[in-house]
């Protein structure tokens, strides 16, 4: 399968999360929030400015990032279930092995 997206967007594989919680108990699928977390496939052109001008993409095919819990639009081709978002959606780039979980907040 080819896929291209068009202009600023991106195609991303959200990472799988963990199959038991912090304690060790089993979630099953129903209760796994969506991977914020995943790795670029595809990546378009760039957005085309209205002098005509194409920007240069920052994101590769290959990246691992974070993008937001309501971010892109989930699509499925050919069994694989991908999301579609704006280069700008993205939050991070991931570098290096990290686990990245829940971040916690604190009253201060």
């Amino acid at each position: 399968m080819k896929l291209k997206p068009l202009d600023d967007r991106i195609a991303v594989k959200r990472l799988e999360s963990e199959e038991t919680s912090q304690g060790g108990v089993f979630l099953p699928d129903t209760a796994k929030e969506k991977p914020q977390q995943g790795k670029v496939i595809a990546v378009g052109g760039g957005k085309i400015l209205d002098s005509g001008e194409r920007t240069t993409m920052t994101l590769k095919k290959g990246d691992r990032i974070l993008f937001g819990k309501y971010s892109g639009t989930d699509i499925k081709l050919e069994g694989d279930e991908y999301v579609i978002m704006r280069e700008s959606d993205v939050l991070a780039v991931i570098t290096g092995e990290t686990k990245v979980g829940k971040i916690k907040k604190t009253n201060k």
